[in-house]
């Protein structure tokens, strides 16, 4: 109260706003702004902020530029890599990734059990939602003219047969049968394919050569149609979980199959299951390690993917998990939904989120962070 007992005039808190960054190839957003806009108004929000990708940026920074327009929560409308882009973008912000289904593989979705064809129950959760945080995958790139590159993966990166079929795999056949297209690409693939000589370190042990036709570390363990590619792997659990095939003629290749549809997809759902699995294990076809921190080096350059896209040629890598380090928008549960207010929440976040951004940047300049291993 002032003075007299006059009430004072108080400016109204600002309305918590979303941003939604959108890959104009891939999608017709005229839907989606639709959705959105009806999802805003439902939730009390303020009007959503809207930023496109391009060719020289893939979402990474128009997706910093969301947050220091004071956006509380960034869509990413796109394939499985506007939303890696969007992610990197996010790293260490605070500000939470909204997920949407309209990629090809939606793979971080599938891996979190989100929806994957209901894009009013996605768009929802987004305004609704909670926050869960999750690993980051980070990957640095030795190129043959010793470059380096930093990247980030959600869900896997590869080598071997997984990255020449994805290099193989022609974007119109995509667009049209989604990831089925993948194996148009694996067959392009077969006349090149060859084992993968590598030499691996994994936290800082002893360096090991081996030969195998795919090595893949993974945040996450499924992959679409079902299949369970990695079974311990989970992306909040600060661990790499790694599998390399390594399989002797067309009859290592049935072991590997077995195992990842029939073993990892059936057996490993019960005890009895499990205990056949300990007992009748082939290591050699399909072998399984876990870990922090992984130095690659390659007798020859070989193709790399990163959560299903093309990375190019690479000599060495060097990858490791940056635990924690992305928010991701999640259906609310109930207790969290009666407790507080989401409109509430986000403004808090996106308040905060300006400092966080200044301070992921100095670590972005800085290249890999002090707490992870030089590269190899």
């Amino acid at each position: 109260m002032g003075e007299g007992g006059a009430p004072h005039d108080e400016a109204p808190e600002p309305l918590p706003r979303a941003a939604v960054v959108v890959n104009p190839v891939k999608i017709d957003a005229k839907r989606l702004r639709t959705v959105v806009a009806a999802a805003e108004r439902a939730a009390g929000w303020g009007e959503t902020l809207w930023y496109e990708t391009t060719l020289e940026d893939a979402g990474h920074e128009v997706a910093r530029r969301a947050v220091a327009d004071g956006a509380a929560v960034v869509m990413a409308a796109g394939g499985d890599g506007t939303v890696r882009a969007v992610a990197e973008g996010l790293r260490g912000t605070g500000v939470p990734i909204g997920l949407l289904p309209v990629g090809t593989g939606n793979l971080l979705a599938r891996n979190l059990g989100m929806t994957l064809t209901n894009l009013e129950q996605a768009v929802t959760t987004v305004f609704t939602g909670d926050d869960h945080r999750i690993d980051l995958g980070m990957i640095d790139i030795t190129r043959e003219d010793r470059s380096h590159e930093q990247n980030v993966f959600l869900v896997m990166a590869g080598l071997g047969i997984d990255a020449k079929m994805i290099a193989n795999t022609r974007s119109s056949l995509k667009k049209r049968l989604g990831w089925l297209a993948y194996v148009d690409g694996g067959i392009r693939a077969l006349p090149s394919v060859k084992p993968v000589k590598v030499k691996a370190q994994l936290d800082g042990s002893a360096w090991r050569s081996f030969s195998a036709h795919t090595v893949i570390v993974g945040n996450c363990g499924s992959l679409p149609g079902g299949i369970l590619l990695i079974p311990d792997a989970r992306p909040d659990d600060g661990i790499l979980d790694i599998v390399a095939f390594r399989p002797e003629g067309w009859f290592g290749w049935l072991k590997v199959w077995n195992k990842l549809t029939f073993e990892n997809g059936v057996l490993r759902k019960s005890a009895v299951g499990r205990r056949i699995i300990d007992l009748t294990h082939d290591v050699r076809s399909v072998t399984y390690r876990r870990g922090h921190d992984m130095a690659v080096r390659l007798d020859e350059p070989e193709e790399i993917q990163l959560d299903g896209d093309d990375f190019g040629l690479a000599v060495a890598l060097h990858i490791w998990i940056d635990p924690g380090a992305l928010a991701v928008r999640v259906p609310a549960s109930p207790t969290a939904s009666a407790q507080a207010e989401p409109a509430a929440v986000a403004a808090s976040t996106a308040s905060t989120a300006s400092a966080a951004l200044a301070a992921s940047e100095a670590v972005a300049a800085d290249g890999v962070p002090s707490s992870a291993p030089e590269p190899a």
